[in-house]
């Protein structure tokens, strides 16, 4: 006797694995997802900056989203303790590099000499 479909159960351990359709949906809306707040920021963006700064990081959430749905098959399904450790730990690390960026990126700005402008300004004039 021949068993023909014994090997379909060898790698399958209860994870869902995602099927070629769903890698190109996923594809397909990390495309769009990116290319809608790079043609708002190239067009101007909205008259607020604040607004215009909402939106791409609305975007950007979403788009994190979706990467976790189709690209690392993370669903309601799965009831590993793992799954959820690891989203929480992606999060606050993803919380730090953001918040660290910004602070130093603000205090850069702020401790900037203002003579160091003005003086390079000067030399390139000369």
């Amino acid at each position: 006797m021949s068993d023909t479909h014994a090997h379909h159960d060898d790698h399958d351990h209860g994870h869902a694995h995602g099927s070629y359709a769903g890698y190109i949906k996923g594809f397909v809306l990390s495309v769009i997802l990116t290319a809608i707040p790079f043609g708002l920021v190239m067009a101007g963006g909205f008259d607020s900056r604040a607004l215009t700064a909402v939106t791409v990081i609305g975007f950007a959430v979403v788009q994190i989203l979706v990467h976790m749905v189709y690209f690392l098959h993370m669903n309601g399904t799965q009831e590993e303790g793992w799954t959820l450790l690891s989203t929480i730990f992606t999060i606050v690390v993803v919380v730090i590099l953001l918040a660290g960026s910004l602070w130093v990126m603000y205090h850069m700005n702020n401790n900037m000499m203002p003579q160091m402008n003005h003086e390079l300004m000067q030399g390139l004039g000369s």
